[in-house]
């Protein structure tokens, strides 16, 4: 039997969806809306706010204030109880506004005599687009069942708030005002490079019509049927794309976590059991999640509740059957056009064809930005209005590294960026060249060049680069990957074929490092207020002692007859050291018990990530054969800060002198007591960075396949005594960072770091 408020909720769509299919104009319609609502809700007054910029709120429509109030009331996010309903994405009810401390009191809209408040944000893809207010004059406790009513009907409202039309009554708005679209407009960059193509507008999802169930047993198999085709169709696509080794790999396997999360699932199965469509059950278990995480300070954890809006979303488009084939665009070039968009959306492209990425709302940490960093793609952001003034099929060019987006550009631009475009082309034929030479300096030092790798199809890269061998084996990926812990035999099977596929070449495995921001589906996380710093690598596989014994026994199995080289992460004290050392030293003893073909040579290290592990190195290394150090992780620590926050991303710099120091005196002791000695850090992957390694004494990096060529570039074009020396003066520098020097520096000399 249905509820009253399931009953008023139905009753108040019913009118919404009749109001919305009526010929009269988006004003005319959003009025009557408001007075509807005003109606059904037993209230005397209300008002639609909608964002006309990243900060302010405009009044559109309201009934029982001031006659003609539309347009003339606006007010940023966080003023009042409305600014403050849109800042923070949550409902807001007050019994007596006037008592309520954020109370902003607007002569002009006539609220004099009105108390009680309840107002609702309008909310899409995780973002305030509007507010919803309802008031009444005597004192009133609006009730949860009350506020559900108003939730629900502001999610379907927020749809027609985003509709087309409404797009083209702000521009209208906006030329009244007296503002111009302008040929070429300014962003920000979040990854370099030029691109000339076809616009393909990036359409989201259909909006939810139905929000109420007939046959529940129905919705849930439609569910059901929808989750698995689109997690199958998910690994299919992942799998089948050669997307290299870095974050963006990582962002991908936890969005394809995320998407079969079976809490997640079992909150829509439960919304649909309480009456829901399986498209309104996935709206709301969303809603739900950002009710409660949206308030986080953590970046992290705002990211992934940007993947599961994501993710939502492509479930949503799976129920409809609303699964645009994207891959069919015509043109060869393309650039994709999109008010956001999550990091799997890109790969619903044919990702060859695409020469540019414009998104009206990004960050320079957001997912989809660094997936496109990854695959080369430039990427230009913060556009205010750029996906409502596009149209597919347009003309675009866009320039990555400056920042410019150009709308249907005139001759010259177009000569200006295909030139940019055929320098890089000639670049990237010189980087695929390099393959065949050694990586020495121009005065004859080798330096050796390894490859971090992850993920199976990692692997091509041993050839394609002709690196030197295998610096980090990232063990946690595969766990990752899997939807339960990998036994002895599973494990055995990756790592097999890695020592396989490297043959002669040297592998360095790095024990399981998960915690932090790589969490396992098949394990209770509890939340951490520091995570980066809490539970987690090491840490976790000491105290739970059988995961890392087990990973040891496959480790040895996997290099039975070979060289064995296994490094343990976030080591902080030489007892920790000791104690995984020790862990693998008692099962290589096991395995000769039990008449296992050993390996030949069992190598242990460490990563230098923790400073407190600095200041042991006199203890550490005559206890180990190896060291790398995790640039980002020490620099993290080093600096205390949180290498994901965007407010720091500039703040710090891995090229200033005391983190230089750190590093030269790392790489002087390890060299003094004859331990090997490299890097596996961002630092080892980028030119101008694994120059200064260079000029400190480094002289084994390791590096993600698609840095491989620009840094073998660099290595063959300097000279490492004219660099050393540089270096030495600079460290007596106080300046907050030392890149500008070095940079000027590369330039003087002819050396390769583009």
């Amino acid at each position: 039997m249905k509820t009253p408020a399931i009953n008023q909720a139905m009753e108040i769509l019913r009118s919404l969806r009749k109001i919305s299919e009526s010929n009269k104009d988006i004003s005319t319609k959003l009025n009557e809306v408001v007075k509807m609502i005003v109606e059904q809700m037993e209230a005397d007054a209300g008002a639609c706010y909608l964002v006309v910029d990243d900060n302010y709120l405009e009044i559109f429509a309201a009934y029982g204030f001031k006659e003609n109030i539309a347009h003339k009331i606006s007010l940023r996010f966080g003023d009042g109880l409305v600014g403050d309903i849109a800042q923070n994405t949550r409902s807001l009810s007050v019994a007596n506004a006037w008592h309520h401390p954020l109370f902003s009191y607007k002569p002009e809209l006539g609220e004099d005599n009105y108390k009680s408040f309840v107002g609702v944000p309008l909310i899409r893809w995780g973002k305030s687009i509007g507010v919803i207010t309802v008031q009444t004059k005597e004192e009133r406790e609006f009730s949860r069942s009350e506020i559900d009513v108003l939730e629900t009907i502001a999610m379907v409202l927020s749809e027609t708030v985003s509709s087309e039309e409404m797009n083209e009554y702000k521009k209208h708005l906006i030329k009244l005002r007296g503002q111009t679209n302008k040929e070429k407009v300014k962003g920000i960059s979040l990854s370099k490079g030029y691109g000339l193509g076809n616009a393909v507008v990036h359409r989201r999802r259909q909006s939810v019509t139905k929000i109420f169930a007939e046959d529940k047993e129905k919705e849930i198999k439609k569910l059901d049927i929808a989750y698995t085709k689109m997690n199958h169709d998910l690994d299919e696509k992942f799998n089948s794309t050669k997307l290299g080794i870095g974050e963006h790999v990582d962002i991908l396997d936890a969005y394809r976590m995320f998407a079969k999360d079976k809490g997640w699932y079992k909150k829509i199965a439960d919304n649909v059991q309480s009456g829901l469509t399986a498209e309104a059950a996935v709206e709301r278990a969303y809603e739900d999640m950002w009710n409660r995480l949206s308030g986080t300070q953590d970046s992290y954890l705002k990211e992934r509740l940007h993947d599961l809006r994501d993710v939502a979303d492509r479930l949503l488009g799976y129920l409809s059957g609303d699964k645009e084939d994207k891959a069919k665009f015509e043109s060869k070039d393309i650039i994709v056009v999109a008010q956001t968009m999550g990091p799997a959306d890109l790969m619903d492209y044919d990702y060859t064809k695409i020469r540019g990425l414009i998104i009206e709302d990004g960050t320079p940490t957001m997912h989809v930005a660094i997936v496109a960093k990854a695959l080369g793609i430039p990427v230009v952001a913060k556009i205010k209005g750029i996906y409502g003034d596009i149209k597919t099929g347009e003309l675009l060019a866009i320039d990555g590294n400056e920042g410019y987006v150009y709308i249907r550009p005139i001759p010259s631009v177009l000569e200006k960026i295909k030139g940019k475009i055929a320098e890089r082309e000639k670049l990237a034929t010189k980087l695929a060249e390099l393959k065949k030479l050694p990586s020495r300096t121009k005065d004859g030092v080798r330096i050796n060049m390894y490859l971090n790798v992850g993920l199976a199809f990692d692997l091509d890269y041993i050839e394609t680069t002709n690196c030197d061998g295998i610096g980090l084996y990232r063990t946690e990926i595969p766990f990752m990957a899997s939807d339960v812990m990998p036994d002895v035999d599973r494990q055995l099977g990756y790592y097999k074929e890695l020592m396989d596929r490297a043959g002669d070449k040297k592998v360095v495995f790095r024990s399981l490092d998960v915690g932090s921001d790589k969490l396992l589906p098949y394990w209770s996380n509890s939340g951490e207020d520091n995570p980066a710093i809490g539970w987690r690598s090491i840490r976790i596989t000491l105290d739970r002692r059988a995961i890392l014994r087990k990973q040891m026994r496959a480790f040895l199995r996997a290099a039975a007859g070979k060289e064995l080289n296994v490094m343990f992460p976030m080591i902080s004290n030489l007892s920790e050291f000791e104690d995984a050392k020790e862990t693998l030293m008692i099962e290589l003893e096991k395995e000769r018990r039990r008449g296992h073909k050993t390996p030949k040579k069992v190598n242990i290290g460490l990563m230098i990530e923790v400073p407190s592990v600095v200041f042991q190195l006199d203890a550490i290394l005559p206890k180990a054969d190896f060291i790398s150090v995790g640039t980002n992780d020490l620099a993290q620590f080093m600096f205390a800060c949180d290498r994901g926050n965007p407010r720091l991303t500039e703040r710090y710099d891995v090229l200033s002198a005391p983190f230089l120091k750190i590093m030269e005196q790392v790489c002087t002791q390890a060299l003094n007591a004859g331990v090997f000695c490299s890097v596996c850090g961002e630092m080892a992957g980028n030119p101008i960075e694994a120059m200064a390694l260079i000029g400190l004494g480094f002289r084994n990096l390791s590096m993600s396949g698609s840095s491989f060529g620009r840094v073998k570039s660099m290595v063959r074009s300097l000279n490492v005594e004219d660099v050393e020396d540089y270096i030495k003066n600079l460290l007596k520098s106080n300046r907050r960072t030392l890149r500008p020097q070095l940079i000027s520096y590369a330039y003087d000399h002819g050396i390769e770091i583009y």
